[in-house]
């Protein structure tokens, strides 16, 4: 049953050219075809789509159509011809205002003292009570260098035994 389901799946892939009548059916195809009810009832649901498809016709454009794209065009080109200088002025009025808004930006923090630096210089310390979680925070952090190298602290044990048995 699974080869018979990996069968249609590659023969799903050969059905929209086996429609349209590009590729020739191999006798395995045609095989499959016959035997199997789904893929035949595809086949014939992609031949009948290409068969409307060959019986659409496109729609007239009107008579005007060409006479209004040329105008167009030629209205683009003009306007694109003097397209640089256009450019050129709005690349300094947008330098004009990024100046503008710097400058006010400057000139709101210095009127308003506000300090340059990192926020935590603004941060006011909390000394919490030893033994809470807070509080044990607050001295693990102040003793960083010491709890960061137990290697002497090891040593000191080390010592300790050794003075304590002799």
């Amino acid at each position: 049953m699974k080869d018979t389901k990996m069968k249609c799946s590659e023969i799903c892939e050969l059905l929209p050219d086996l429609a349209a009548g590009s590729a020739s059916a191999e006798p395995e195809v045609n095989a499959h075809l016959r035997s199997c009810a789904q893929c035949a009832e595809k086949l014939n649901e992609f031949r009948k789509t290409m068969a409307l498809l060959d019986e659409w016709q496109a729609p007239e454009p009107s008579p005007y159509f060409d006479t209004r794209l040329q105008a167009r065009l030629r209205e683009e080109q003009a306007h694109q011809a003097a397209g640089w200088w256009a450019w050129l002025r709005r690349a300094a009025l947008a330098g004009a205002m990024a100046v503008l808004l710097v400058g006010g930006i400057s000139f709101w923090r210095i009127q308003h003292g506000v300090q340059r630096g990192p926020i935590a210089q603004n941060i006011v310390a909390i000394q919490a009570e030893p033994g809470t979680a807070v509080g044990d925070l607050q001295i693990l952090d102040k003793n960083n260098d010491l709890y960061a190298n137990f290697d002497e602290l090891d040593d000191l044990q080390v010592q300790d035994d050794v003075t304590a048995n002799p």
